[in-house]
């Protein structure tokens, strides 16, 4: 019997630089996907809840009130805690900030970048993780390519053209799951990514959890991301 994590940090400090003029006034998970009336991490938060998370903690940054007046006026579907670093502690030390205000270090958490929009089962993700005896699960997306692909045959010929192959390379995709004693492993300043993250896989503790065909992933970067995710929402 599997028990699912109920918590989650969600790292939302972004600028949002490529996505300027929209991050002008507003750090980037706070960016309305088109048609939608709701910024991205109201999406992010509807789908943890809908995944059985009860608190989230939301990491912020750049323009931290915005998104924190936000929250505190949205009607939300679970609790939700905020934290503000004091000074930049770099990716892993802003985690370890944000996973000490957890209601329970007991227990697995999630976590999220919240610049991302996407839809899968966190619970099968969850179970792959326990399965796999775990310190950190990564979620993997196969994005896909942003031009056209072409195909040749041996001899040279062109047999075919491709509109935005799927990548043949595996990318984090920004979602992950954590083993209580994850948090004693990051850094208090820096990088987990370049520290916590290749100890683990030396180690054999990391494993990658290749997001379900049909998933939906897409990271907000720029304008064509949100107008792109507008389009295949209304789909």
């Amino acid at each position: 019997m599997h028990t699912y994590p109920t918590q989650a940090v969600v790292l939302a400090g972004g600028q949002g630089s490529r996505l300027r003029p929209y991050t002008d006034d507003r750090p980037k998970p706070m960016v309305e996907i088109p048609g939608t009336g709701t910024p991205i991490i109201g999406h992010q938060l509807s789908w943890l809840a809908a995944e059985g998370v009860t608190d989230a903690v939301v990491s912020c940054g750049h323009l931290a009130e915005v998104l924190q007046e936000w929250l505190d006026s949205a009607v939300l579907p679970l609790r939700v805690t905020t934290v503000v670093e004091s000074e930049p502690l770099g990716r892993g030390g802003g985690l370890k900030y944000a996973a000490a205000r957890l209601p329970d270090p007991e227990q697995p958490w999630y976590a999220t970048n919240g610049d991302i929009w996407t839809r899968f089962s966190l619970r099968e993700m969850a179970a792959f993780h326990t399965e796999r005896d775990a310190t950190a699960t990564l979620a993997l997306a196969r994005p896909r390519i942003p031009w056209g692909a072409v195909e040749t045959d041996a001899f040279g010929h062109i047999t075919d053209f491709i509109e935005s192959p799927p990548s043949p390379y595996l990318i984090n995709a920004g979602v992950y799951v954590f083993s209580p004693e994850f948090t004693t492993l990051l850094p208090d300043l820096g990088d987990h990514e370049r520290t916590t993250f290749p100890r683990l896989a030396r180690e054999r503790r990391l494993a990658g959890y290749p997001l379900p065909h049909g998933a939906y992933w897409r990271a907000i970067d720029t304008a064509k991301d949100l107008t792109e995710a507008a389009k295949e929402l209304g789909q």
